[in-house]
């Protein structure tokens, strides 16, 4: 390996433009060299349709992040690695629980990192919530994620299809934050999932999830959310309360604001995970995505209007 982990990335979509490629350039011991999208070009670095081209044509790359659609990244994820690399996934990690298990065994054979990057555990409030809930308590939480898809998600139709999680692609970034502070496994009662007549993932969806000491845990999740965006986590312990507002970056214990820092999780997760491929170490947690996975399995749904962007 060069003393930079030379780095491919592959879908140049809006989350690639707006956070992987500030956030590459800013982390020491890590350069971009190439890219791979079929619709899209990046600057100063060599361009190429799809990953198999990219990686018959660049041997010596080390990693390649991965940011298109959940849908096609089994594929792409297993010709990586295939061919020596080690992998950093953009959430959610895969389309399915057994994808993302298959790329795990594929890395360990092979010795190599893959990374699945839930970037909201990385928010500057994330790490504080954790260590204040460490030995109080649970006695309920609610999650309320709820924000305005026409803003945040422009053109993104794929997103809507089966297999692209509907307003669970946001709505997993609440999932991933609450079991990383919630140190108790947490495990889904009941799911209302709502689906335009029109499409095949939800447009909005309801929780009921509890931990195994039976604290009750209530989520809900709206892409239809116009105006104020809302992306809070509340939790009730046995010795106060704490809110974690603005998609972690900002917490509160019992109504006082905390200073945690400034936003930087995309920084963060880079730093991460060049540590990880200099140690050939792997970190995967799929507990955000088996809940999500769980309501989908035995939620109830409902259809409701059609949604045309």
């Amino acid at each position: 390996m060069s003393p930079k982990i030379q780095l491919g990335l592959v879908g140049l979509g809006k989350i690639a433009r707006d956070q992987h490629l500030p956030a590459i350039s800013r982390t020491p011991g890590i350069e971009l060299v190439a890219v791979a999208s079929p619709h899209a070009r990046a600057e100063g670095v060599r361009n190429y349709a799809e990953v198999g081209e990219m990686l018959a044509a660049e041997p010596h790359l080390d990693a390649v992040v991965m940011c298109q659609p959940p849908q096609p990244r089994f594929d792409a994820a297993r010709q990586a690695i295939a061919a020596g690399k080690h992998v950093f996934l953009e959430k959610p990690p895969g389309a399915t629980i057994c994808a993302v298990e298959a790329l795990i065994s594929l890395a360990d054979e092979k010795g190599l990192t893959l990374f699945a990057s839930w970037h909201s555990r990385y928010a500057a409030a994330v790490a504080p919530a954790r260590a204040w809930l460490a030995g109080r308590t649970l006695r309920r939480a609610a999650i309320t994620w709820k924000e305005d898809v026409r803003r945040w998600h422009p053109g993104q139709t794929w997103i809507f299809d089966a297999g692209g999680f509907g307003v669970f692609d946001p709505g997993i970034n609440a999932l991933s934050i609450l079991t990383e502070v919630v140190r108790d496994p947490i495990v889904l009662s009941a799911a209302e999932l709502e689906v335009p007549s029109n499409r095949a993932a939800p447009i909005a969806a309801k929780l009921a999830l509890k931990t195994v000491e039976g604290a009750p845990i209530e989520a809900v999740f709206d892409f239809r959310q116009t105006g104020l965006q809302t992306w809070n986590i509340s939790i009730e312990t046995n010795q106060g309360e704490l809110l974690l507002s603005e998609g972690g970056d900002r917490l509160a214990i019992d109504g006082v604001a905390q200073d945690c820092g400034p936003e930087g999780e995309y920084p963060a997760m880079y730093r991460h995970f060049v540590d990880l491929v200099q140690h050939r170490r792997s970190d995967v947690d799929l507990a955000p995505l088996r809940l999500v996975a769980d309501a989908f399995l035995s939620g109830r749904f409902r259809p409701t209007d059609p949604f045309e962007e």
